[in-house]
């Protein structure tokens, strides 16, 4: 009802949101900005925050879209995972062979990417969405391996 009335082609509000109705005013535009010059100059682990509805998970999908070519990303959605769950996530997104079961042996493979990757002077970027609904223990894995490659 509301499409015609406003003479819109599609509805611009959906669960997902889609980056083609990215705004960026309300400082959007700068938030997304300084999280590419965050992750692009190695500047650590960075939070957003705000309220639901703000546009959190739309700037996740913008910088899945704008970040440079040599950041590989992996974008956790649903990290309400166990620490060896996010293993097994962030091994599966950046395509790391790994038997289910072994998370020993897939933390040593993980290590080992990472380091092949920021040797080959690219970097990785994890991306969680609803990071506050982690268990402690997951968000203390993916500080740990933060520190890896710094």
């Amino acid at each position: 009802m509301y499409l015609e009335h406003f003479g819109l082609q599609q509805a611009p509000f959906r669960i997902t949101p889609h980056t083609e109705f990215f705004f960026a005013g309300a400082k959007r535009g700068a938030t997304l900005e300084a999280l590419i010059y965050a992750i692009t100059h190695d500047e650590g682990i960075v939070k957003v925050s705000g309220e639901v509805g703000s546009g959190k998970t739309m700037l996740c999908r913008m910088l899945l879209e704008k970040l440079p070519d040599n950041v590989e990303t992996v974008y956790l959605a649903n990290p309400m995972l166990s620490r060896d769950e996010i293993l097994f996530a962030i091994a599966e997104e950046l395509r790391i062979p790994f038997a289910e079961g072994r998370s020993h042996l897939l933390l040593r493979s993980l290590q080992a990417r990472l380091l092949e990757i920021y040797a080959a002077g690219r970097q990785v970027v994890a991306l969680i969405d609803e990071a506050h609904a982690m268990p402690p223990e997951a968000l203390e894995e993916i500080r740990l391996l933060s520190n890896l490659e710094s």
